[in-house]
């Protein structure tokens, strides 16, 4: 049977879709019986989501600031 620890443990490769078959099943019969972990479950989800779209803007960011430099260059030029 998976612990409240082993799910925090694995709770990232969870919601990746990283994990076997046979523990992805065990995280789901957990989660089916254990409230708190699934609230566990939901934040790292929330956290996950939020990351991307951080990452997402960072990048946006970079290819701006690469994009202002090339067309600075190219009026120099």
């Amino acid at each position: 049977m998976l612990m409240c620890r082993d799910l925090a443990r694995i709770g990232s490769d969870y919601i990746d879709g990283q994990l076997s078959t046979a523990d992805n099943f065990s995280v789901k019969m957990h989660l089916l019986m254990c409230r708190h972990c699934r609230s566990f479950i939901g934040n790292l989800r929330e956290s996950a989501q939020l990351m991307k779209g951080h990452a997402d803007y960072h990048l946006y960011e970079e290819y701006l600031r690469r994009l202002e430099s090339s067309i600075d260059e190219a009026l120099k030029g």
